[in-house]
């Protein structure tokens, strides 16, 4: 039985004749820990099939899953941040701004697009966290607005996806004016009797969720996102208590009212054709 038995140890194969699995080919779900391919996810639509983590995606994966056919224009794609303040804290502001676009491709924490979902028109915003946190700058306050003021022009519906730590420290009040500058159009937005659509996703925190990421027609959610203005931990030190377990879920603002709906990203697409067809 020597064929069934390894006789020599270690047995080693040459570096020439090993063979590695293309990078990119396989990920670990964040959750259960298990292997995922990556083609399996993105017939998945990012969301874990052995436990159903929605993972963490970029507003590509999002346009790929909402618009048919992954068909779009992008709106206002130049639009670039400036540093009005000469911010300096571990880099200079510009230095993390450059290192931010060469990393991941992108302009700013967001980007815009006016497609169709499932034949019907639409302008979907989305935020993008692995650019400096998805933060809320003077650039995604800006194209929030023009995209507003497209809709208005063109009498489309707005769809925006939320995914941000908060304001951008690095442009201080210039962020936070971002806050009204964004409340105020989507009034604009309201007068005109378009609808508005905020999907919530992991994590929605800060001055987003104290603006624009709740003023909503329909405010939706993704399963277990993490949705707040300050994080559990600065909350649970400020008041010297234990928190509600699962606090700031998106099933515990479901729960409290802040939320119409959790909806599967899997099934994201067809609910909000279904909300476009009974407003329109």
């Amino acid at each position: 039985m020597s064929w069934f038995k390894r006789n020599t140890a270690g047995i080693v194969t040459a570096t020439e004749n090993k063979k590695e699995a293309p990078d990119g080919m396989w990920n670990k779900c964040p959750n259960c820990k298990k292997a995922l391919l990556n083609v399996e996810q993105v017939e998945n639509s990012y969301v874990c099939q052995y436990c159903d983590y929605h993972i963490r995606i970029g507003s590509a994966a999002y346009f790929s899953i909402l618009f048919d056919n992954n068909d779009f224009q992008e709106l206002f794609a130049n639009l670039q941040a400036g540093d009005p303040l000469n911010f300096v804290d571990s880099k200079p502001y510009k230095d993390r701004l450059l290192d931010s676009q060469a990393k991941t491709g992108l302009k700013d924490a967001i980007r815009c697009g006016h497609g169709k979902i499932e034949g019907q028109d639409i302008v979907v915003a989305c935020m993008d966290f692995n650019f400096i946190g998805g933060s809320m700058g003077s650039v995604v306050g800006e194209k929030i607005a023009r995209s507003i003021d497209y809709c208005l022009e063109h009498k489309l519906p707005f769809m925006l996806i939320s995914k941000s730590g908060g304001a951008r420290m690095m442009e201080a009040a210039f962020s936070l004016m971002q806050m009204a500058k964004t409340s105020a159009k989507l009034a604009l937005l309201s007068n005109a009797k378009l609808p508005y659509i905020c999907l919530l996703t992991d994590p929605t925190t800060g001055g987003v969720t104290a603006s624009y990421a709740m003023l909503g027609d329909i405010n939706i959610a993704e399963p277990g996102a993490l949705i707040g203005f300050a994080g559990p931990r600065v909350i649970k030190e400020t008041i010297k208590k234990d928190l509600p377990k699962g606090f700031q879920t998106s099933e515990f603002v479901l729960e409290h009212g802040f939320l119409d709906f959790i909806v599967d990203r899997r099934q994201l697409k067809s609910k909000v054709a279904t909300f476009l067809r009974h407003v329109n």
